[in-house]
């Protein structure tokens, strides 16, 4: 079986849609998704995914289904609750007051100095007993993500056991997830047993850029998943496009220019 993890075009967060430039993307990756013979469609329930899929929808006449749990990852960390830990604190300068407490606005965005001076976030099983997930409800979000991701893993006959998935009936279908950066990391790190902190801080994949990972079947009745493409943007470069900086930070930090 092959997953086809996508993240969506450019994004207008403010309105959750595309940009001009997004949708430009959305529309090129169409034509490269048409020439793939693909089984089903699954999209997050966010404007900005479902406009992204709408484009590949279209074009192929097809429709997708809708999964909450692959919105962008809604975890959030309480920084009311880690009022004593002063290193947390200082690990999230983007934060807000939000239904009366301090919260960081994105759970899993932590800046380096913090993060990489705790090896248990990049540990396989010690980042889910870390001070962010003491400090949040991450741990309930991600276990509720990927338990719905092994649901339907194994509705096409892929049942998760342990760090290996049993193969009650093997097949070679294309499955599309349109989604987002944050929640393509959570189903990779599952998929890899790796921690997630992983791969949210140390990959970018752009906007429209495609994840590909295959099952591998090595042994009789077992499967890991391997990927072949993570954030392929081969489409864009075809086209002539340059990649949105969505998802990056500034390359240097005097570029004024960039996200910082």
């Amino acid at each position: 079986m092959n997953l086809v993890i996508i993240r969506h075009g450019d994004p207008d967060y403010e309105h959750d849609t595309l940009t001009e430039h997004g949708w430009t993307e959305a529309e090129v990756l169409a034509h490269r998704m048409e020439k793939m013979n693909v089984k089903d469609f699954y999209v997050s329930p966010l404007g900005r995914a479902q406009d992204t899929a709408s484009c590949t929808l279209k074009q192929m006449n097809r429709t997708a289904t809708t999964f909450n749990w692959l919105q962008e990852f809604p975890a959030r960390v309480f920084l009311d609750e880690a009022a004593t830990k002063e290193s947390l604190l200082a690990a999230y300068p983007d934060r807000q007051i939000r239904d009366g407490r301090l919260t960081a606005n994105v759970c899993w965005d932590v800046l380096p100095s913090y993060l990489f001076r705790h090896p248990e976030y990049f540990h396989p099983t010690q980042w889910r007993d870390s001070e962010i997930t003491h400090s949040g409800n991450l741990l309930s979000v991600y276990d509720n993500v990927v338990t719905e991701f092994d649901r339907l893993l194994a509705s096409y006959g892929y049942v998760r056991d342990g760090e290996l998935y049993l193969v009650e009936q093997p097949n070679r279908d294309n499955i599309v997830f349109f989604c987002h950066f944050g929640l393509e990391c959570v189903l990779l790190s599952h998929l890899m047993n790796v921690s997630p902190f992983i791969l949210w801080h140390t990959t970018a994949f752009a906007p429209t850029s495609v994840s590909t990972i295959h099952t591998e079947e090595r042994e009789q009745g077992t499967a890991i998943f391997r990927a072949a493409h993570l954030g392929d943007i081969s489409h864009l470069t075809a086209a002539g496009m340059e990649p949105s900086f969505s998802a990056r930070f500034c390359e240097t930090y005097d570029t004024t220019d960039q996200r910082h």
